[in-house]
């Protein structure tokens, strides 16, 4: 029995199931001939070669279209050069290990990233099978907050520029930038880096090509914003699309919901004796996770790795997770939000209330409110949260001063 135990406290053993997950994903997708996402990445290198719009529609090449920035060239190219049995497989792996590897450096004991890691497998596998790139997006979200908590602020600024350029959302990393002991470096590495990942597809391509592909970028961009906002759409599974489908009004405007949730994350922030609680900066973190998928109108099924990877550290930074409140949540973030939009339900079900009224996003609208509020009222200075002892080396010695024994 004791074996037992101690072999599912081992969170190497959740590792290898985000494996087997992947795999199967990639398995079921590639021998069924249902890798679309793949080929419109794979796109986006040869179409950059080619010097042709990346947001055009490729009917002969892949169904839908590309709305990821120009530097994704770059980074998918080791895998589009390959077959696409192998480069899919690879690419698969990568999103895989990328996250796996960011939970866990997290701050957190053993156990602890255990439990994220087994919570968030049901969403993983949704981002995993519909072949989508934000497992790595959650991942440069962590890691630039665990850049700057290490003072590597230049490497953080990294991320989050190369994050930016490809898909928007990284570019919540940015709050980090309160929490740095380098401001002057984290603001001219931030600007350098923007500068060198901007230029950087010009390598394969040409300058006046890249400057217009970034126009056509924006322009892609909003117009998809545009056709994101409706009722019975299968995006903008958000904080707005949910008020606007629960009201059958599409002309509901986002701004009101953007300038709450800038209002709350920013009012928070300027709790500025809490700076030095880790508690207090792993909960903006939680909240920055969530908050660009929650005000999201291009938010889908699975871009929710990024909010229930945010909403799990939350839940499992504490000594004592398993409180009623939060088991609740946990079977909502699993059986709702992760399993709500699947086979798991009746079709009807799925049609006519999951993704009508967008309730996938209800369970992380109640955890991000309950994170708000901590981060507006609660002192954190008198909490505290159990790091794995191989971590603190990796942290800040004031980072460190709040392990508890």
């Amino acid at each position: 029995m004791s074996k037992l135990i101690s072999f599912y406290k081992n969170y190497k053993v959740v590792s290898i199931l985000w494996l087997l997950v992947s795999l199967f994903c990639w398995w079921l997708k590639y021998f069924h001939n249902r890798y679309n996402n793949y080929l419109i990445f794979k796109g986006v290198y040869y179409h950059t070669l080619s010097q042709v719009n990346l947001y055009n529609y490729y009917p002969l090449e892949y169904g839908d279209c590309n709305h990821y920035g120009p530097v994704f060239s770059l980074l998918i190219a080791p895998f589009a050069i390959l077959p696409d049995s192998i480069g899919f497989l690879l690419f698969t792996l990568l999103n895989t290990v990328v996250l796996l590897w960011a939970i866990h450096k997290l701050p957190l004991r053993t156990k602890s990233k255990m439990f994220i890691m087994l919570f968030s497998v049901v969403e993983f596998a949704n981002a995993t099978h519909y072949i989508q790139f934000n497992a790595v997006i959650t991942a440069i979200i962590i890691f630039s907050f665990l850049l700057v908590e290490a003072e590597k602020d230049e490497w953080a600024t990294m991320l989050i520029a190369l994050g930016t350029l490809i898909k928007l959302y990284p570019i919540v990393g940015l709050t980090f930038f309160v929490f740095s002991k380098h401001k002057y470096r984290f603001i001219i590495s931030g600007l350098v880096w923007l500068a060198v990942f901007f230029a950087l597809p010009m390598l394969i391509s040409s300058k006046h090509y890249i400057v217009q592909t970034y126009i056509d970028w924006y322009n892609s961009l909003h117009s998809k914003n545009m056709e994101n906002i409706g009722v019975g759409s299968s995006q903008d599974i958000s904080v707005m699309g949910t008020v606007r489908a629960l009201l059958h009004n599409p002309t509901i405007p986002n701004t009101p919901f953007l300038l709450f949730a800038a209002a709350v994350f920013g009012i928070a922030l300027l709790r500025f004796k809490q700076y030095s609680s880790l508690n207090y900066r792993l909960q903006v973190l939680a909240s920055a996770l969530m908050l660009v998928v929650l005000f999201s109108t291009g938010s889908e099924h699975p871009t929710y790795i990024i909010a229930v990877v945010g909403a799990l550290i939350w839940i499992f930074m504490y000594d004592k997770p398993f409180t009623k409140v939060n088991i609740a949540l946990l079977v909502l973030l699993v059986l709702v939000t992760g399993l709500g939009p699947t086979d798991a339900f009746p079709r009807y079900i799925r049609h006519e209330y999951i993704n009508k009224y967008m309730i996938k996003a209800w369970p992380c609208i109640i955890a991000w409110l309950m994170i708000s509020y901590q981060l507006l009222f609660k002192n954190f200075n008198l909490s505290d949260v159990r790091l794995n002892s191989n971590d603190v080396h990796s942290l800040s010695s004031k980072n460190s001063s709040e392990v508890v024994a």
